[in-house]
């Protein structure tokens, strides 16, 4: 079997790598603070001139505005990005999955009027899933977009929304059904967050600046064509918009680079010799290897056109106990040096807090696992 990239994706990387070397030499994730404005500001900036060099969307159908690369391309532009604290922001998710679904699903008219800013990174996109009483089971979602002639009408709340302060747009799960319909009964809605009725209010967080929010909706009124696919058929657009955003951000690129910066530190410290300390950063190196190659395994699916499997819970699994080893190892070595703020031990302890939470949590995914892989009974 033959595991290198091809040619064109390594240059692509080469390429790649030559222009954020320099372009983000005095740019670092933990410095600004995720969501905090200065990294908001930078963000969009940054994301304007990746997308006039054609890398913001290199995977996405060159009728769209992307550059037709396919799967991989995208995956080594993610690395990189993750690797240097994903300098994008919140545009991983326009670029992973936001417009993927809207190029699966959308109208003409929702691709001709939404994709072109995306490209261009323009807009900031969030995502409207969670709720207070609906956060791990989405099926139990209370939102509600009423049928009213040639719109509907929304009312509900949405909970740990990163960027809603920010973004121009919400990916959002509505209830059209009834509640004894589950799954069945939800729809997308592609919501301008300038709508009348809508509400963002901001969550105080411990591990850093400002990200999350609440959003509520009363009586907000949005037309029937910002649906995104067939009404009650939410669902089968959240299966496949999950199973990208899985793996959307591969986190073990960047706790690997810290790894790499914590084996200098401790070189530098005479502490690498210590044995104990040796086998503490095999392990964490296994880990996030054996994250890479399942997030790999996923790709390789995606690039041979296949559907979504649940080969995605387990790479998302992989990837944060990949996270948590290397955060706990930070704290090990360098103990009270990890706790000064913006050291690469609290950059770190910080990654590791949210890996577990952003984008599913952890012991969803060991349960996703068990029933959909190991088939084991409900307990």
């Amino acid at each position: 079997m033959e595991f290198a990239f091809t040619e064109a994706d390594a240059a692509f990387r080469s390429d790649l790598v030559a222009y954020l070397e320099p372009e983000l030499a005095h740019w670092t994730r933990s410095e600004f603070g995720l969501g905090s404005a200065v990294f908001t500001d930078f963000s969009r900036e940054f994301v304007r001139t990746l997308a006039a060099k054609g890398w913001l969307t290199p995977h996405w159908p060159v009728e769209y505005g992307g550059g037709g690369q396919g799967a991989w391309q995208h995956f080594v532009l993610g690395e990189e990005m993750w690797m240097r604290g994903e300098p994008r922001g919140p545009q991983y998710m326009n670029v992973n999955w936001v417009g993927p679904a809207i190029i699966k699903y959308g109208t003409e008219e929702q691709k001709r009027t939404l994709l072109p800013p995306i490209t261009r990174g323009e807009v900031f996109w969030c995502q409207g899933f969670s709720e207070p009483e609906a956060g791990t089971d989405l099926a139990a979602l209370r939102t509600r977009a009423v049928r009213d002639g040639d719109g509907y009408v929304l009312n509900g709340q949405k909970i740990w929304t990163s960027y809603a302060n920010e973004a121009d747009y919400c990916f959002l799960l509505a209830r059209t059904g009834t509640v004894a319909d589950g799954r069945d009964g939800i729809s997308v809605f592609l919501l301008p967050l300038d709508t009348p009725g809508v509400e963002v209010r901001r969550i105080e967080g411990f591990v850093g600046a400002h990200s999350f929010n609440e959003v509520f909706l009363t009586d907000a009124r949005v037309p029937a064509e910002s649906r995104l696919g067939e009404e009650n058929k939410g669902w089968e657009i959240v299966r496949r918009t999950l199973a990208y955003e899985r793996v959307g951000a591969p986190r073990y690129a960047r706790a690997a680079r810290v790894l790499d910066g914590l084996a200098e530190w401790c070189r530098n410290a005479g502490l690498l010799a210590d044995p104990g300390i040796q086998e503490q950063f095999g392990n964490a190196r296994v880990l996030c290897e054996a994250a890479r190659v399942l997030v790999y395994r996923v790709i390789d699916e995606r690039a041979k056109g296949k559907e979504p499997s649940p080969m995605a819970y387990q790479a998302r699994a992989a990837m944060v106990l990949a996270e948590r080893a290397v955060g706990d190892l930070a704290l090990d070595v360098m103990g009270s040096e990890a706790l000064v703020e913006h050291s690469p031990g609290d950059a770190q302890f910080r990654n590791s807090l949210g890996a577990g939470i952003a984008a599913g949590s952890y012991e969803t995914q060991l349960n996703l696992i068990s029933r959909l892989i190991l088939e084991l009974p409900k307990g």
